[in-house]
């Protein structure tokens, strides 16, 4: 257990009290978490004409492309329509690109426009709402309850948490960690050996004592058994913070120590710099105005490896302290870079041009609030979106949008072989073109539930999840969520009754692309051949 960073109001969770009056609010549609597919989903909803409600976990809107995550994952521009193009047009506004579009952005940036959408579309949003229950008559939520009372009802409900809890608390069938590959007879699912990136470029000694193993192992790495190559396991791939750090003196805010900071929890990074080897900063996007996106990049660097199991199932407090985990984990990190003498010279000299920016993120100190959960629960729906889909060895005829980014997990796993320290998990491998996303994954099967979309954690396997998990996306389904809710609401029928027709036609007409190469036709026509 680690102590929280002397940052402000830097928490995932904050236990709220139970109002003395609890509010009952009624809306069309009810969006849980305030991710861009969140804020994206709720819009819809209102342009369509609907009363929507957007219940926000804790205060911060957006989620990571407002969180950190500023140089775009998209795979091809191409394939994103709708709202979440529209989204990247006010940023090329805001910033009077050239091309009318930005793809590499402040935080504050997109926290800006997020709020613009919801205020011009007159979202009704409420922060800090945890939810603790969820009310169903048969497979149908008749509403959702938080810890401070609130209940939301609603016709339709779409869950867009990272974690899909609301998913999970209406009893929803989810699976979370890796696959085997015979599950779905895939080929990159599973324990994952051999891909060069984001692993060790030397030789790094893992014990204690160097090349004593009954030593004990330094900090960092987990002593478990390799495992064969494409079976499955609870691991998930590791989070990180996105960090948005500057080079510009005026700006910068040195990088706080971890209360209860301790170098050695580094000596494997320490050991690395020292065969010559430095990578850390190498996924740096320069931003606007001297700031960046740093990402994770090499054999030890932001992702925190291994420390995030118990995430996808956690309570709030289990994951409040793997949070702080994290925080302490990456606050930790970019300090020994700058100040430990064991660090070679010249990489403390590089460090110490960098810092947290004092205009961003302010109410935390400059750190991003969001943990950019890569991965937790994924549903287990109607069709489940796998290797086969990404690769085109199936297509998918009721799109309700496109992927197209790299089938890309990170590294799980972190343990000793043949006495070294390697990385295990990391893949990369894109699909050839874009491909269409089926309504049936994002919607659970008719006997679990009837009114609940599930746009983020959808129905996928973990390696089809990795090209899928990109916020350009989950801002495309979000909005395909909603059209399908609204279309739902006014049939009067569930959702898996919605005829595709009349939902494609819908989409068009909003500008979503759902086919590959893009529909040239007229919305009408394409309604029809889908028929």
């Amino acid at each position: 257990m680690y102590n929280r960073v002397q940052l402000p109001n830097l928490q995932y969770y904050r236990p709220v009290a139970r109002a003395e009056s609890p509010q009952v609010i009624r809306t069309d549609i009810c969006v849980y978490g305030a991710t861009s597919a969140g804020v994206v989903a709720a819009v819809a909803a209102r342009r369509l004409g609907r009363s929507a409600a957007l219940a926000a976990f804790d205060t911060h809107i957006g989620g990571m492309s407002s969180g950190g995550l500023g140089c775009t994952d998209f795979g091809n521009k191409a394939a994103i329509g709708g709202i979440s193009r529209e989204f990247y047009r006010r940023l090329g506004a805001y910033y009077e690109s050239p091309d009318g579009e930005a793809w590499l952005f402040e935080p504050s940036a997109a926290a800006r426009i997020f709020r613009d959408m919801l205020e011009e579309a007159d979202v009704l949003l409420r922060t800090n709402q945890q939810l603790v229950r969820v009310h169903k008559t048969g497979a149908r939520i008749d509403a959702i309850e938080m810890s401070d009372g609130t209940v939301y009802q609603a016709n339709v409900f779409i869950d867009c948490t990272y974690e899909g809890d609301l998913m999970a608390l209406a009893g929803v069938e989810y699976h979370f960690g890796r696959e085997a590959n015979s599950v779905y007879r895939e080929t990159l699912n599973g324990i994952h050996f051999g891909h060069p990136n984001h692993n060790f470029r030397a030789w790094v000694d893992p014990y204690r004592i160097e090349s004593d193993p009954n030593s004990g192992l330094i900090p960092l790495i987990q002593d478990v058994p390799p495992g064969v190559q494409g079976e499955g396991d609870a691991c998930i791939q590791a989070y990180n913070f996105r960090m948005c750090l500057t080079d510009d003196p005026a700006n910068r805010i040195p990088f706080p120590k971890p209360a209860d900071y301790d170098p050695y929890r580094f000596e494997l990074l320490r050991r690395y710099l020292n065969t010559g080897m430095w990578d850390v900063m190498w996924l740096t996007s320069r931003m606007p105005n001297n700031k960046t996106d740093t990402n994770n990049w090499g054999a030890v660097a932001t992702d925190h490896i291994g420390a995030n199991y118990g995430w996808p199932d956690g309570t709030y407090a289990q994951r409040e302290a793997i949070f702080q985990d994290h925080v302490n984990y990456t606050a930790g990190l970019f300090y020994f870079l700058q100040n430990d003498p064991g660090v070679p010279e010249h990489v403390r000299h590089e460090m110490s041009k960098w810092g947290l920016p004092a205009d961003e993120f302010q109410a935390t100190g400059g750190f991003p609030p969001q943990l950019y959960v890569r991965e937790a629960r994924r549903m287990i729906g109607r069709h489940v979106v796998t290797e086969h889909d990404c690769r085109h060895l199936r297509t998918a005829d009721d799109s309700v949008g496109l992927a197209a980014y790299t089938m890309d997990s990170h590294n799980c796993r972190r343990l000793v072989v043949g006495g070294r320290v390697i990385n295990e998990g990391n893949v990369e491998v894109p699909p050839e073109q874009p491909y269409p996303i089926s309504v049936r994954a994002i919607t659970p099967k008719p006997e679990q539930c009837t009114n609940l979309v599930v746009p983020v954690c959808l129905s996928a396997s973990h390696i089809a999840f990795g090209s899928i998990r990109m916020e350009p996306v989950f801002m495309v389904l979000a909005q395909s969520a909603a059209h399908l809710a609204n279309l739902a609401i006014d049939g009067r029928c569930e959702l898996a009754q919605v005829p595709y027709s009349a939902l494609a036609a819908d989409l068009l007409a909003a500008g979503q692309i759902l086919s590959w190469p893009p529909a040239t036709t007229s919305p009408k026509a394409v309604a029809q051949a889908a028929r």
